[in-house]
């Protein structure tokens, strides 16, 4: 049994968003859903990476200036 691709990226995100948020990865890890394909093992539910708005980031440039 191998892991597939999908996987493999889901791992890769939850340990970004393990470094963004500096949180332990392990309860991400313990939460995925793993179904067995044809391809490999695939993640059913993986981690959501969620980033500011880029006008958030311009009104607070503009209000700091």
């Amino acid at each position: 049994m191998k892991l597939s691709n999908q996987a493999l990226g889901a791992i890769m995100m939850a340990l970004q968003k393990s470094i963004m948020e500096q949180c332990d990865i392990v309860p991400v890890l313990t939460e995925f859903d793993f179904v067995d394909t044809t391809n490999g093992l695939v993640v059913e539910n993986p981690p959501v990476l969620h980033f500011p708005d880029e006008s958030d980031d311009n009104n607070s440039l503009k209000e700091n200036a």
